[in-house]
């Protein structure tokens, strides 16, 4: 069986990473990270969706191109190269997969073609603070169609036109979606990753509308967060592949006593430590990636363990990108603390390792018991 991308994917991915290098070049990343009043890139934001690519997985019948789950991986891992500064993960991820997964036709007529054209981004608001989500701390409430509650953190909440918002009613979890408008408190916070903003959301009887079954909350959370991790394992990959990339060039063109370090064992040993972890999270992602495009009853497996291998390379080689480059790696001069910054970030933005090690273990446990 042949996992890796066919030909016209492979050109895709190619005239991606063109687009990305001419419209989002490591200048215009730190643009959004020097300035603390630009959340994300409108202009690449609007890039993008005149490519088409928020619509990638999106039927033509709701405004997208209708490529499917493999393409959009293929854009993913572009993405994650460039450590592109928009909130194309939450909205293209998340919520257009929330709503193609469990939304109804109007819904989807709603919501799908905005997402498609650029005209809405979405966000996850789940999280009420420190600790683990589960029925049982789910403080945000939902009656008579009025949702209250306080998210935080939330990414690109500061942004987001739409959220889908985890909440109970009746005592039951259910996900919601509100329309981010006046009447949602924000207030934009400080965090690890600036390109990729974050917030807390105020809800008062915010006019709220539930997607999918009533009580099916945490089942269908997770249904998308499974999703979502196939294609952030994408994004990962393409950071963790940049940095390797960045590490080797710098060893190959520093001299220390006399000779390039990249002829030092310790260098080699580094590079190639990076490079296995790379290629242990592709065949994962691989895997993810084919469970998500046919539907397969393994894509709660595949999807936990290309999560966790994604996370694990990613943060180890921009780590390791870092100590490659020595004294200066540390600076903000070079480039190099981009990637941490973002590996970081994707390895909280849709449930942390350690979450997604339990799930495996747990999907494992009960394949092997059927």
């Amino acid at each position: 069986m042949d996992f890796d991308f066919s030909d016209d994917q492979k050109f895709l991915k190619g005239e991606a990473r063109k687009f990305l290098e001419a419209r989002c070049a490591i200048p215009a990343v730190r643009a959004v990270l020097d300035d603390p009043d630009k959340a994300f890139d409108a202009g690449l934001w609007r890039g993008v969706a005149e490519q088409g690519w928020l619509g990638a997985a999106i039927p033509e019948e709701f405004g997208g191109l209708g490529l499917g789950h493999v393409e959009l991986c293929a854009i993913a891992e572009e993405l994650g190269r460039a450590v592109a500064p928009i909130p194309f993960a939450s909205t293209v991820y998340i919520l257009a997969e929330a709503v193609m997964l469990a939304g109804t036709d109007a819904q989807k007529q709603r919501i799908l073609p905005k997402i498609a054209a650029g005209e809405l981004i979405g966000c996850l608001a789940t999280s009420e603070g420190p600790g683990a989500i589960t029925a049982a701390s789910i403080q945000a409430t939902v009656s008579g169609a009025k949702l209250s509650g306080v998210k935080i953190p939330v990414t690109d909440g500061d942004v987001a036109d739409v959220a889908l918002v985890l909440a109970k009613e009746g005592g039951k979890p259910g996900l919601y979606l509100v329309e981010l408008s006046g009447d949602v408190g924000r207030v934009s916070l400080k965090s690890l990753d600036p390109t990729r903003s974050i917030a807390k959301l105020t809800f008062k009887d915010a006019p709220a509308e539930r997607l999918g079954g009533a009580g099916e909350g945490m089942e269908l959370l997770q249904a998308v967060l499974d999703r979502a991790a196939a294609l952030l394992a994408f994004e990962q990959l393409g950071g963790a592949d940049r940095c390797l990339e960045m590490a080797k060039a710098y060893a190959m063109e520093r001299y220390a006593f006399g000779r390039v370090i990249g002829g030092y064992q310790a260098i080699k040993h580094k590079l190639a430590d990076m490079y296995v972890k790379n290629e242990v999270a592709r065949s994962n992602a691989y895997y993810a990636a084919w469970a998500l495009n046919t539907s397969a009853p393994e894509l709660p497996i595949a999807a936990s363990a290309a999560r966790i291998a994604a996370s694990d390379a990613y943060w180890f080689a921009s780590k390791e990108n870092i100590q490659t480059h020595g004294g200066m790696g540390f600076t903000w001069e070079v480039d190099c603390h981009l990637y941490y910054r973002r590996s970081k970030q994707l390895a909280l933005v849709a449930g942390a390792p350690k979450a997604w090690k339990e799930r495996l273990v747990s999907q494992l446990e009960r394949k092997n018991a059927a």
